[in-house]
């Protein structure tokens, strides 16, 4: 399954030090960027790499997209059809979100979060399963109605 990421200026740092955590772990990671330290890019750029990405299949892939706050690449994020994007503060938080509201794309707020903690949350984003139960499916439905 690939993961696909991306960030703004404000999470430049941030994104490069994941990626080369999750090639340490053998993930397959596709960057959209932003590839150089840009201080007047701006975020919904790159959600929106990311978000189409993921559209394609949902199913198979999942995302990841950093900027300071990390809500506007949520924002950005879920404009598309077929995304859930949710912004990780904690790891529980995160688990939680993955299996019970099926989120396909993880945003990290980078003024307030360290690597540490980052590395936390992507590992609970990935290793969490969406829960299957009719409840859940019920939910998702709605959602894309």
């Amino acid at each position: 399954m690939p993961i696909f990421i991306a960030a703004d200026h404000r999470g430049f740092d941030l994104k490069n030090k994941l990626i080369e955590y999750l090639q340490e772990k053998n993930i397959r990671i596709e960057d959209f960027g932003n590839y150089q330290y840009e201080p007047e890019d701006d975020y919904p750029d790159f959600a929106k790499k990311v978000s189409q990405a993921v559209s394609q299949n949902p199913q198979e892939s999942l995302g990841i997209v950093i900027c300071g706050s990390g809500i506007g690449v949520s924002i950005a994020a879920n404009r598309n059809k077929g995304i859930s994007c949710g912004l990780g503060f904690d790891e529980n938080q995160i688990k939680h979100g993955r299996e019970n509201d099926h989120i396909n794309i993880l945003a990290l707020p980078s003024d307030y979060i360290d690597f540490e903690k980052a590395k936390k949350i992507i590992d609970a984003f990935l290793d969490g399963k969406p829960k299957m139960e009719k409840k859940y499916l019920r939910r998702m439905e709605k959602l894309n109605s």
